[in-house]
C-alpha cells in the first residue's frame, strides 16, 4: 500500500465510495488562518538503541519537518511543538502501565530521549512559540491546545510529526471534532513501517482530514 491513491486497489476505492467516504477527494477549505502542529518530532525516534528508534523513516520525515517550519516561520504561520512528558510512570495512567511500558519511559521527565533532535536547530521552539506538554495521544487530549487555538482564531492545522498512525493520528481526529480544518503532509510524518504509515494516511484523508504533500501545503500557504 502507498500513500498515493492511484497506486490503491480499485476495490478498496470503490468499497469506501460505495459506503459514501471519498478517500482521494479534497473537501476540507484551507482557511484563513493557518498553524503548524508539529507532533512529538524528538530523539527518542531518531536515536540508535532506543526503543521507538527506526532507521531512516524518522529521519526522512525530519527533512521534511525541519522545511515544513521554516516555510511557515517565513509566512508567519504560527508554530506550535507538541512533547511528551511523564513526571512520574502515574502520569500515564494504564497506556503507560500496560502498553507501552516497553517505550514510554523514554519521556520520562529528564530523559533526553524526549527532548528535540539533537543538533537540529530548527525542529525546536524558538521564543514566543507554543509548546503543548502532553501524557497521552491526542494533543488535545487534558491540554490547554484547543482553547489556545481559538483564541488565536486558528481554523486549519498543518499536521506532521511522529508518528502516524500514533499520535498523528490521534491528534488529527480529535482536530476535526473540535471544529479545526486537519491538513496532514505524508512527507512530514514518520512511522515504524510503511503499512500503518500508508493505512493510516489513506483513512485519515477518507475520514478525517486531508492528506497532501510539501509541494501542495506550500502552494495553499503561499496562496
Amino acid at each position: 500500500m502507498s500513500s498515493d491513491p492511484g497506486s490503491y486497489p480499485p476495490d478498496l476505492l470503490s468499497n469506501y465510495s460505495a459506503s459514501g467516504f471519498a478517500s482521494s477527494t479534497r473537501s476540507l477549505p484551507f482557511g484563513a488562518k493557518p498553524a503548524l502542529l508539529v507532533i512529538d518530532v524528538c530523539n527518542a525516534y531518531l536515536t540508535p538503541g532506543s526503543p521507538l528508534y527506526a532507521p531512516d523513516r524518522f529521519h526522512e520525515a525530519l527533512v521534511s519537518t525541519d522545511n515544513l517550519i521554516s516555510h511557515c516561520r517565513g509566512h508567519g504561520i504560527p508554530v506550535i511543538f507538541t512533547r511528551v512528558v511523564y513526571p512520574n510512570p502515574e502520569s500515564g495512567g494504564n497506556w503507560y502501565k500496560y502498553k507501552g511500558s516497553g517505550v514510554l519511559p523514554c519521556f520520562d521527565a529528564g530523559n533526553e530521549l524526549g527532548d528535540y533532535p539533537t543538533g537540529d536547530q530548527i525542529c525546536r521552539p524558538q521564543n514566543g512559540e507554543i509548546v503543548i506538554e502532553k501524557q497521552f495521544s491526542s494533543a488535545f487530549f487534558g491540554t490547554s491546545l484547543a482553547s489556545q487555538l481559538v483564541a488565536m482564531k486558528i481554523d486549519t492545522l498543518i499536521i506532521c510529526g511522529y508518528s502516524t498512525s500514533g499520535c498523528v493520528r490521534a491528534t488529527t481526529t480529535d482536530g476535526m471534532q473540535y471544529g479545526f480544518n486537519p491538513y496532514v503532509v505524508k512527507e512530514a510524518c514518520g512511522d515504524r513501517h510503511a503499512y500503518p504509515h500508508d493505512a493510516n494516511l489513506f483513512d485519515i484523508q477518507a475520514k478525517f482530514g486531508e492528506v497532501v504533500s510539501m509541494d501542495e501545503v506550500t502552494k495553499l500557504m503561499r496562496r
